[in-house]
């Protein structure tokens, strides 16, 4: 029954955002008599959905819920209260919510109702689908994933800039999908003035309900251009910097330009723009960007994970790599991965890691 909750919290991976991703099942000897997930934000969550579909047949029944039940008026009511009001009889859930207005309130008060409650079960399973939401709540930043496109000797453009395309049409498409369960998509400004991206879900594959991510540029000097194709698309653009540059231009032209950074050093602050879109709701941040970028959050220790797509092809010498970091002259000064997937998509391998501690 858990696992059925976990495969029906993962229909909403594209649309629960900024919400967690939710399922429950409703059973009763045996047989479910109601499920649902959290569709869409502001809308009826998981347990809500799943008794409306039992009716009736709710009462009595185990809900069996992967995160726990909240407590408090958000912009819909209480689940714990409907589920009490429904009659159901035991409670099982696999994680508890970290979120601090809801932690432990919500099986307290359904133990507090006579209703039986037991936690744990396949709260690792769960863990991982919301380590984006668990991010937020418990680091304070949100969980940051670097996507990147490289050759086989790990070239991801050549010595002018060069770089589309490296890899095929398949990883193109596939990149849709991690854009479309991010918060937000972020990148520098050396990649705006070189590509001017869109950072937009393109594909219909990925049923965003037409969702877009929040768009972020780190562009500490202010040189983002009014015409950047971004400003022209539906959907947020957000500009950090530590200029007041055209700050009004961009502004005019549909950018929310932040000030967040120290402006003698003229750098933004990377650990204060991951708290800063915590904030505002971001679980899982994709960052699309070139070396410098890429380096930098790698140095200061804030990449999470890696989405490499390898292409087969060599690009040689005189090319771009994958990070620009200071001078690492031993071993000691390497960053340790673990790699967790390596599959194929179209004539690519599409390889995941893990930055680990450990060696």
């Amino acid at each position: 029954m858990m696992a059925r909750a976990l495969r029906l919290a993962a229909l909403g991976q594209y649309t629960a955002h900024p919400n967690p991703m939710v399922g429950c099942v409703l059973a009763k000897q045996g047989e479910i008599v109601g499920e649902g997930w959290h569709e869409l934000a502001g809308e009826a969550h998981a347990e809500i959905n799943a008794l409306r579909m039992a009716g009736d047949a709710a009462r009595g029944s185990t809900a069996y819920v992967t995160l726990e039940p909240c407590v408090h008026h958000g912009k819909t009511p209480p689940c714990v209260d409907a589920l009490i009001d429904a009659g159901i009889a035991a409670v099982v859930v696999a994680l508890e919510d970290p979120f601090r207005k809801v932690s432990g309130r919500g099986l307290r008060a359904l133990a507090d109702a006579g209703i039986s409650v037991r936690k744990g079960l396949m709260r690792k399973s769960v863990e991982k689908q919301l380590e984006g939401f668990i991010s937020r709540n418990v680091r304070g930043r949100p969980l940051l994933r670097v996507k990147i496109a490289a050759s086989m000797d790990g070239c991801t453009a050549m010595a002018d800039g060069q770089s589309q395309w490296i890899t095929g049409p398949e990883a193109r498409a596939d990149v849709q999908h991690l854009r479309a369960r991010s918060g937000a998509v972020m990148t520098g400004i050396g990649t705006v003035l070189a590509d001017d991206p869109s950072l937009t879900v393109r594909e219909a594959s990925a049923d965003t309900r037409g969702r877009q991510p929040l768009r972020v540029i780190l562009d500490s000097k202010l040189r983002t251009p009014v015409s950047a194709r971004m400003l022209t698309l539906p959907g947020a653009t957000l500009i950090y910097c530590c200029s007041d540059n055209h700050g009004e231009a961009l502004s005019a032209a549909g950018a929310e330009v932040v000030m967040l950074g120290d402006q003698e050093e003229g750098q933004v602050s990377l650990p204060l723009v991951l708290e800063d879109l915590a904030s505002r709701g971001v679980n899982e941040l994709l960052v699309e960007a070139g070396p410098t970028l890429a380096g930098k959050l790698l140095e200061a220790q804030l990449v999470d994970e890696l989405v490499i797509y390898q292409a087969p092809h060599i690009m040689g010498s005189e090319t771009r790599g994958m990070f620009r970091t200071p001078a690492w002259t031993g071993l000691a000064d390497r960053r340790a991965l673990r790699i967790t997937d390596v599959r194929r998509v179209g004539r690519d391998l599409r390889i995941t890691a893990r930055v680990t501690d450990q060696d």
